[in-house]
């Protein structure tokens, strides 16, 4: 299906975008969160005043988001941890971990959602994004080594850093619906499909359409 986008949506595309997606994603996530509508002629007539309107919005929301970016960017943060002869650890050190470190270590506080990033299972140095508006993405080092052990063994142990990355959400503000001819898209601040509410969504969709087919 075809729809217009209200807000940013993470890898997908900005607020007055026309994007084709998947059936069961648009109309089982997109649609219901208020993040699209579907594209029809006469939502496709607002598509230019929703972008110009968030692209205000987001230049500001970029501005006053700058400051946070400088403060966390090249952040440099270690976790020791129980890892087997492998270098697999016994646990994981997960998004809110992370985000509780950089709070402590920066004064800056992230919501784990915008920590684009699955849950590290290795030893080793790893580049994780954070995401802050759709434009704004800051990488921090992240370095997990075995207890007792150096860090610098941790760092060797993997030739050079890697980037995690995992879509993430985080809940924004309603937006009016295309519906009504006066409505209007009064955010820029990116959206993303949270990787367990999309899969849910697919896997309803797929039982829908194979349920009709039979």
């Amino acid at each position: 299906m075809k729809v217009l986008l209200l807000k940013d949506v993470y890898k997908l595309g900005r607020a007055g975008d026309i994007k084709k997606v998947a059936d069961g994603y648009g109309r089982n996530y997109l649609l219901p969160q208020g993040m699209a509508v579907l594209a029809t002629s006469e939502a496709l007539k607002m598509a230019e005043r929703i972008r110009e309107k968030a692209n205000i919005q987001r230049a500001i929301i970029n501005e006053e988001m700058d400051v946070v970016g400088k403060q966390i960017a090249d952040l440099s943060l270690v976790f020791p941890a129980k890892a087997s002869e492998t270098g697999k650890l016994y646990g994981s050190v997960t998004t809110q971990m992370i985000a509780d470190a950089i709070k402590s270590k920066s004064g800056v506080e992230i919501a784990r959602r915008q920590i684009d990033s699955q849950p590290l299972r290795m030893l080793g140095e790893y580049k994780v994004p954070i995401r802050l508006t759709v434009d704004l993405i800051p990488t921090i080092n992240v370095i997990v080594y075995r207890e007792g052990e150096a860090i610098s063994t941790a760092v060797s142990s993997k030739p050079a850093a890697k980037t995690v990355e995992e879509p993430v959400a985080e809940a924004e503000p309603e937006i009016a619906a295309l519906e009504e001819p006066e409505a209007e898209a009064e955010t820029a601040a990116i959206e993303e499909p949270e990787p367990e509410a999309e899969a849910e969504a697919e896997a309803e969709a797929e039982a829908t359409e194979k349920s009709e087919a039979e």
